[in-house]
């Protein structure tokens, strides 16, 4: 009889168990199912190639970024060692939080000084059950320093203020294929001629394919509604590899944009994309990344 109780009660206690282990198991199920809702890593980083990414930094994280444009121009004398023009972009960048950043910089070539902000507005889902895409608004704002004697408002400080704002919508497709569409909306304060709009609408086209685990082949192009008439005008086109080193992103690119500045690069390239000169120019990102926050660093 005892052995009966005995036996019964490790029944019990067994079925007990499993019970209390499978709700243990359907609650890490719904945990590890809430942990992977979202889609990581559309972009690897804050920009593509030349153009801003639905990617946002995480909170606390400040990158100084400094971009390099090099070319050559079709003069018979060649004007440096290595190439004829360089065109160089300081910045801080600052995730404010893991859906917001904001960043200022300034260029030499052109003396364009710009600030942004850019915000994730909504996350893509993995599940179904959401968004199927990602979707950022991104607000910028530069100032031309430079003089300009053809222009109607050389003399008007605040002629000198261009606007761009984007809606990047992206989509990651694949583990290892993004693609992302930028509509854009551009006002320039610079007139050069009573026929050229000051608003311009684009859209912008880029994709990213994984090659490795730190390596992506990157591209982006820019098509442009309405352009300059007083001037000729393409839209910018770029190829080229992103290579992630810890806490260095290098990124490098062919492209026929001279600026790194949106109103500047979207509106304003003034050559076509082939291989006569000045029409192809190296591009080279370095990007370093403090983490501001401990946590950040303990996370990776």
């Amino acid at each position: 009889m005892k052995a009966k109780r005995l036996y019964f009660f490790l029944v019990l206690a067994f079925m007990v168990s499993s019970v209390k282990a499978q709700d243990l198991l359907d609650i890490l199920d719904k945990e590890r199912k809430d942990t992977l809702r979202y889609a990581e890593a559309t972009f690897k980083f804050s920009r593509i190639s030349f153009g801003h990414s639905v990617q946002t930094r995480k909170d606390g994280t400040l990158d100084v970024f400094i971009t390099n444009r090099f070319w050559n121009t079709p003069a018979d004398r060649s004007q440096s060692f290595f190439v004829d023009r360089l065109s160089t972009r300081f910045a801080l960048e600052y995730g404010v939080s893991d859906r917001l950043m904001f960043g200022v910089g300034g260029t030499t070539f052109d003396g364009r000084f710009d600030s942004f902000l850019k915000y994730k507005l909504v996350k893509q889902r993995v599940d179904g059950n959401g968004s199927p895409f990602s979707l950022s608004l991104f607000q910028n704002a530069s100032y031309f320093s430079e003089s300009l004697s053809g222009s109607r408002y050389d003399a008007i400080s605040s002629g000198r203020f261009s606007f761009t704002t984007q809606l990047l919508v992206a989509k990651k497709i694949t583990p290892k294929f993004s693609l992302q569409v930028s509509p854009t909306f551009i006002h320039r304060g610079l007139v050069y001629g009573p026929e050229d709009p000051q608003n311009h609408f684009a859209v912008g086209f880029g994709g990213r394919y994984k090659l490795g685990a730190h390596v992506s082949f990157v591209s982006e192009y820019y098509y442009v509604a309405n352009p300059l008439k007083s001037i000729d005008t393409y839209g910018p086109f770029s190829i080229g590899v992103n290579w992630e080193l810890s806490d260095v992103m290098l990124q490098f690119m062919l492209t026929n944009a001279v600026s790194t500045v949106e109103d500047a690069f979207i509106a304003q390239t003034r050559n076509n994309f082939n291989f006569k000169n000045p029409n192809l120019n190296f591009g080279f990102n370095f990007t370093y990344t403090f983490h501001l926050k401990n946590k950040l660093k303990r996370k990776k």
